[in-house]
């Protein structure tokens, strides 16, 4: 959803050897229990062989036979052991691994010394969010207890375009349960099942959310990269909470068949990454049409490109860049200076800035866009509970909130569902209030909005803060939110994408670059620009909380 969601370490529903998977991750199980030091302290976690490494750079350790597949799946299984689940706040980023990566891992090993490499994911540990499906020993349950044992007939499309690139799926990630679509004050990634997913910049800060564990676990190297899921916000908010580059496609891009629903007018699956250039990489590989998914068809002629050949360090040279202020800038000083440091860099690297550059319509979206969202919620909730049919009892949106009722102590000790019981007010998509509502989010997000922006400027982007640092993690009142600038692209299903644009007292902040339909390539090619300008990025120090006597940078 469009804002971060839930709190509190809770444990899981699993047991603890369930939890990291059998037999291969029960090592990486005894690894996390020899390391934890007295006191209940989290160990140190700032020397790891693999922090900060690139697709490019295994490729080439693998390339060399330096790193194997399953020498890589092991570090990174040992990595979540000694970070994840360790201390008094721990990162809870990871929800469920995988018992059969590292096998995965040894067949793709003997596969590349008999034919070669697939291609640059041949090998890569991935991490994916925990509602997309995968057809296997693992769960896909949207962080909730009510899906546990519902196990999918099939893989998500992208699930099978990983594989068939050569990626290890590691294991599921934490998220804000179901998306952060149950309550209006939930605790961002927060899940029934996962407990509270934390910040590795400041571990009593919000990882933002939904797809929190996913940017929680790719900022602390405990994976190559990872896959997220977003409706609005979802992908940019915590990539730029985690200092991370995070890519929300233009709807249609990426298949969304095999994800647990919120809208499908605006629900779409993302890279998460470190760098700009291996989300590229990772873009490459999820993108494809899907005969599944209806949307998929409008993408033709933008999929089987490699979106890596359009990375340019200087791809702002003559750009034209737009900074819509009205709503996006003037509610957190500090990340506006830095924001307008980053207007200054582009400047320097041959950009046109044109200042101001207001985007029509932004108060008119709010509220169709939720009425959308509440009417499409619950069509397409109850399509996903009758595609896992006989593996689960749940049919209706009505059962999900009766189990909750029942199982409150577990799914509801922070917050309620309101949420829910809204949407289940709802009736069906033929309703003409929610017809009026989707056609006005159309109409105001598209050519009453970003497109009209972009060409009265003919702008190649527009840029503003991602949203402001993260805050404080707040089991009581949840999320204290600010502001985002993630809500056009998302109503409009444009493409949108954050990349770490500096530090306020050590908190991340990230910069936005907002373009038109099919704008990914554009997007790749500034963002890469501004990203090798300035390299901002820095792997996350895990301290309790932010040291106050810093300002910016750290």
């Amino acid at each position: 959803m469009k804002k971060p969601t839930p709190p509190g370490p809770r444990s899981l529903d699993l047991s603890r050897r369930s939890f990291l998977g059998g037999t291969a991750a029960a090592a990486a199980l005894a690894s996390l229990d020899a390391s934890a030091s007295p006191g209940g302290q989290a160990p140190p976690v700032n020397t790891f062989e693999l922090e900060e490494v690139t697709l490019s750079d295994l490729q080439t350790g693998m390339r060399e036979g330096r790193f194997t597949a399953h020498g890589l799946a092991e570090r990174y299984l040992a990595r979540i052991a000694a970070v994840d689940r360790v201390g008094p706040m721990p990162l809870a980023s990871v929800i469920e691994l995988n018992p059969d990566a590292l096998a995965i891992a040894q067949s793709l090993d003997m596969e590349r010394r008999e034919k070669g490499a697939r291609g640059p994911l041949h090998g890569i540990p991935v991490l994916i969010k925990d509602n997309i499906a995968t057809a296997d020993k693992m769960q896909t349950t949207a962080g909730s207890l009510a899906l546990v044992g519902a196990v999918p007939s099939k893989d998500a499309f992208l699930v099978e375009r990983l594989r068939a690139a050569g990626a290890v799926i590691l294991g599921k990630t934490n998220l804000s349960e179901w998306a952060n679509f149950r309550s209006t004050r939930s605790s961002s990634g927060w899940s029934g099942r996962g407990g509270q997913c934390r910040n590795p910049y400041a571990l009593d800060r919000t990882p933002s959310g939904s797809s929190s564990g996913s940017g929680a676990a790719t900022a602390a190297n405990l994976c190559a990269v990872s896959v997220g899921t977003e409706t609005d916000g979802s992908i940019v908010s915590p990539s730029a909470a985690c200092s991370l580059v995070g890519l929300k496609p233009t709807v249609g891009l990426v298949s969304r068949s095999g994800i647990i629903p919120i809208s499908h007018s605006q629900d779409t699956a993302g890279p998460m990454a470190r760098t700009v250039a291996d989300a590229a990489a990772l873009l490459t590989v999820l993108a494809g049409v899907d005969a599944s998914d209806a949307a998929t068809a409008a993408s033709q002629g933008h999929t089987g490109l490699d979106y890596t050949r359009f990375l340019d360090a200087d791809g702002l040279k003559g750009a034209r860049i737009g900074v819509p202020r009205e709503r996006f800038f003037g509610y957190h000083a500090a990340t506006d200076a830095l924001v307008e440091q980053a207007l200054e860099d582009m400047r320097s690297k041959g950009a046109i800035i044109i200042d101001p550059a207001p985007i029509p319509n932004l108060p008119r979206l709010d509220e169709p866009e939720f009425e959308v969202m509440l009417y499409e919620f619950k069509a397409g909730i109850e399509a996903w509970l009758a595609s896992v049919g006989a593996r689960t009892k749940l049919r209706t949106l009505a059962d999900l909130i009766r189990f909750n009722e029942e199982n409150q102590d577990a799914e509801m000790p922070y917050f309620g569902q309101e949420v829910f019981r809204q949407a289940q007010a709802r009736g069906p998509l033929s309703d003409a209030k929610y017809r009026k509502a989707l056609a006005a989010c159309r109409r105001l997000s598209r050519s009453q909005g970003l497109d009209a922006v972009m060409r009265k400027h003919q702008l190649d982007a527009l840029v503003a803060p991602t949203q402001a640092p993260p805050g404080l993690i707040d089991l009581v009142n949840g999320d204290h939110w600010l502001g985002s600038s993630s809500t056009p692209a998302a109503v409009s299903g444009y493409a949108t994408l954050t990349v770490p644009a500096g530090y306020v007292r050590g908190l991340p902040v990230g910069l936005s670059f907002i373009g038109g339909a099919w704008s990914e390539p554009t997007l790749l090619k500034l963002a890469y620009s501004y990203e090798q300008a300035t390299r901002h990025r820095r792997p996350p120090g895990f301290i309790p909380t932010a040291d106050l006597r810093l300002v910016a940078g750290r």
